[in-house]
Formats: structure tokens, C-alpha cells, sequence
């Protein structure tokens, strides 16, 4: 009986591929199903054995836990080195879009509130 192991939905491309290779590397038989073409179906990683599960969701757990660490390391280290991005540095690399995006809001926000003013 086959059980569902790990969603990919949200899933960055990376970190699915290194969830493959760590299920490869174990020997764990799987296969993946894909969200369709208007993202309905579930997007996921399936195990084919269910006897196979646990192991498998362990090593997914601690890679996961090693993914975060990593990750947050990775950030912090951006952070002091003057390298992550700040809403000042998406300004300064992206004006146009900037403020393209700024009066989209502006204007969505607009025209949700609009009912609730008297215009008279």
C-alpha cells in the first residue's frame, strides 16, 4: 500500500531534487505525482511500501532540520555581511516594478474600501 511521504506544492526545485537523492541514496522506492495542469491533485512524494515509511519520514525530518540550520546560517551570514535584501535594496534594483507594485495595491486597496466611505 502506497502513503503519502512529502507534499511539493510550496516545495522549492532544490529541495525536492536533494529529497530525491536522499531517498535514492537509502534505497526507498517511491514516486511522485505532479498538482495537474490547473494545480488540483496533490503534488507529492509517495512511498510504494508502507513498511518503508518511517524511515523514510525520519530521514526526511533531519534532513529537513539540517535544511533549516543551514538556511538560517546562510541568512544570518547575508545579514552581516550587508548582503540580504531589504525592501531600500529592492527600490534601488527595481524602481519601475517598485512602484508599478506600490499603486497596484493602492489601487486595490481603493477600490475595497470605496463602499464604506460617504462620498456625498
Amino acid at each position: 500500500m502506497t502513503a503519502l511521504l512529502f507534499r511539493l506544492n510550496t516545495v522549492p526545485e532544490d529541495e525536492a531534487e536533494e529529497v530525491r537523492e536522499l531517498l535514492n541514496e537509502h534505497r526507498i522506492d517511491y514516486y511522485e505525482t505532479e498538482a495537474g495542469r490547473w494545480g488540483f491533485s496533490v503534488a507529492a512524494i509517495w512511498v510504494k511500501d508502507e513498511t518503508q515509511l518511517a524511515t523514510a519520514r525520519e530521514l526526511i525530518d533531519r534532513y529537513q532540520e539540517e535544511r533549516q540550520a543551514r538556511v538560517r546560517a546562510d541568512h544570518e551570514a547575508r545579514r552581516q555581511a550587508g548582503e540580504h535584501e531589504t525592501l531600500g535594496s529592492r527600490f534601488r534594483h527595481h524602481p519601475l516594478r517598485f512602484v508599478l507594485y506600490l499603486l497596484g495595491i493602492l489601487a486595490i486597496l481603493f477600490f475595497t474600501l470605496m463602499p464604506f466611505f460617504n462620498w456625498n
